[in-house]
């Protein structure tokens, strides 16, 4: 049995019939409770290698990018490359795991107290949202590369993916059954909130665009109340939030290693 779901630009292929069900477990329990990245601890080197082929993947694609593509861009030799992992799948593989669970920890760091669900949902853009805006390579690495992982380490960058997707449908579901809302499949309105944030990559412009508050408020606008409506909603959570965060604080690569 398979599923294709749709993760804004992220496509998530389902293969439970290529697991047996112990294997899955196996790695549902890791990855479920995995909070700190495989490399948290790891050669500060091995993080220069990370940053620099993210940054190729996103230049050249994952498939046009050889191992003497990164040695060239990193200075090192290919066994000192290899030295730091095996295979250029298992360089892809860390990019992705580092992303999430940057992601997930920053969403577990972020204030929320007893915010309105829809404050919250706010909390959760903008936390989305910063960590992108400050790591484009990335985001065009995890839209682009979705499909190239394969075997295990496409098994546990799933799971970590159904854990963060599930944190803003709950969310959103929260909202439907506190407002009475019917009509809107939850699955629908999870991944169309997904697809307006993970495109702004190939757009957005902080230096000509709105700043960031108010791309946040206008995103919202439009997606609660579209188009038409949504310039004129009297709604004061969307402007509840805060300026873009400093660099540092949604950093993949600084302060890592130690």
């Amino acid at each position: 049995m398979s599923e294709l779901r749709v993760l804004g630009a992220f496509v998530v292929k389902l293969e439970f019939g290529s697991l047996t069900a112990q294997r899955f477990a196996n790695i549902f329990f890791a990855m479920s409770n995995r909070v700190e990245p495989a490399t948290r601890h790891h050669d500060e080197k091995l993080q220069d290698i990370l940053k620099t082929s993210a940054r190729i993947f996103a230049e050249k694609g994952f498939h046009h990018t050889s191992v003497r593509d990164i040695s060239r861009a990193t200075k090192m030799s290919l066994s000192g490359l290899y030295y730091y992992f095996t295979t250029k799948e298992d360089l892809l593989y860390l990019i992705q795991e580092r992303c999430f669970l940057t992601l997930l920890q920053s969403w577990e760091q972020t204030p929320r107290g007893e915010l309105d669900v829809r404050a919250r949902i706010r909390a959760f853009a903008e936390n989305h949202l910063n960590f992108f805006l400050h790591n484009m390579h990335e985001m065009k690495v995890m839209a682009h590369e979705d499909e190239s992982l394969t075997g295990d380490f496409d098994d546990k960058i799933l799971v970590l993916k159904r854990r963060y997707v599930k944190v803003i449908m709950d969310l959103i579901g929260e909202l439907q059954a506190q407002e009475g809302a019917q009509g809107i499949d939850l699955r629908v309105a999870t991944f169309a909130l997904f697809g307006m944030m993970n495109w702004i990559y190939t757009w957005y412009q902080p230096r000509r665009d709105l700043p960031f508050p108010q791309l946040i408020e206008q995103m919202l606008r439009i997606y609660f109340f579209g188009v038409l409506q949504g310039g004129a909603a009297d709604a004061p959570w969307f402007a509840a939030g805060a300026a873009m965060a400093d660099k540092d604080a949604f950093s993949l690569w600084q302060n890592h290693s130690s």
